[in-house]
């Protein structure tokens, strides 16, 4: 991505709303302060308090998507907006829009195509110890299935570049979605960094919609279906492990009993393990056949990318330098 000042780029922030009204009026002026060029679009997801009222006042492009969920809205926004640099945060005022100069100019010097702001302080923040937990089961389990690139997946304080936006498929409904950006960005190998950011507290009268258990379990869903996806040798493998371990607690005593007796003894038993081998064989040749399909469509996924241009079309070539400011901090992932 080439360089250029932030004041010469097309900026757009985006910002997924659900009953943020008591916050988001501030987190608009906040962006407008931090960067005075940038559009700021509010997309509204059916909220009840009159968000939309108070993110219009405050100056921000209202939208709204009447599909309830953060996927849906995400989806929206990033097919309707043209920019050459989106910034996509939260509007319940946890996120601090002065970090998103820091977003933008590491996304510039690094030339990477996304850049989180992992949280600090998050766990502490948590508002409640299914979530602090969650959040470490969840990064854990992510780094082990799908690599290392990322400390903080659930962070939705993010900087992308057109070519991200205009290649992710946004296929998730809910707050899974930043699992999903995380994982479109390991599959293809994107450059991507990550800058840690101080987490806020919600103010008084905003409330978090996340629930422990029923998002937790989405999540673990998402997991799995992605992991099919985007790595279904190791998936169907597996499951062909496990019931090739089924297959042979069943075979084992029943084999030593032939090898002592020279008969079979038990034979439904033994019927029964040869179906769960079969099974077994049939799950892992389909993961063999899937991971060639699987590897087939991350190099069509890559092409399309690489064939995206890095500019919106209403931009005009702009220059190379960087403004000046807070130094880098970003941790180059990829």
């Amino acid at each position: 991505m080439p360089d250029a000042p932030t004041g010469q780029l097309d900026i757009a922030i985006l910002l997924p709303c659900y009953n943020e009204a008591p916050t988001i009026a501030a987190v608009v002026r906040g962006f407008r302060e931090a960067l005075p060029g940038a559009r700021i679009h509010v997309y509204d997801n059916n909220s009840t308090d009159g968000t939309a009222l108070q993110a219009m006042l405050a100056g921000a492009q209202v939208m709204r998507e009447r599909r309830q969920g953060k996927g849906h809205v995400v989806r929206r926004m990033f097919a309707d907006i043209e920019a050459d640099i989106y910034v996509m945060a939260d509007g319940d005022g946890t996120y601090a829009p002065r970090d998103a100069e820091e977003l933008i100019r590491t996304l510039l010097t690094e030339c990477a195509d996304m850049v989180v702001g992992t949280r600090r302080g998050v766990h502490a923040d948590a508002g409640r110890q299914g979530h602090a937990a969650g959040n470490r089961l969840f990064n854990v389990l992510y780094r082990t299935i799908f690599g290392s690139d990322f400390t903080d997946i659930f962070s939705g304080y993010r900087a992308f570049s057109r070519r991200f936006v205009k290649s992710f498929p946004a296929v998730s409904a809910g707050f899974e979605i930043e699992t999903e950006m995380s994982v479109h960005a390991s599959r293809l190998k994107l450059p991507v960094c990550e800058i840690e950011l101080d987490y806020g507290r919600r103010p008084e009268g905003s409330h978090s919609k996340l629930s422990t258990f029923r998002d937790g379990a989405k999540i673990l869903w998402m997991f799995a279906m992605l992991m099919k996806e985007t790595r279904p040798f190791a998936f169907f493998g597996l499951i062909s492990s496990a019931f090739m371990a089924a297959s042979l607690v069943f075979m084992v005593p029943v084999l030593l009993a032939y090898f002592q007796t020279g008969l079979v003894e038990r034979m439904p038993t033994w019927v029964f393990s040869l179906v769960l081998m079969l099974i077994s064989f049939l799950i892992f040749t389909a993961g063999l056949i899937l991971d060639s399909v699987s590897r087939a469509r991350a190099e069509q996924l890559r092409i399309h990318y690489m064939n995206l241009p890095q500019r919106s079309t209403a931009s005009e070539p702009r220059s190379r330098d960087l403004p000046a400011g807070r130094g880098n901090t970003g941790k180059s992932a990829a």
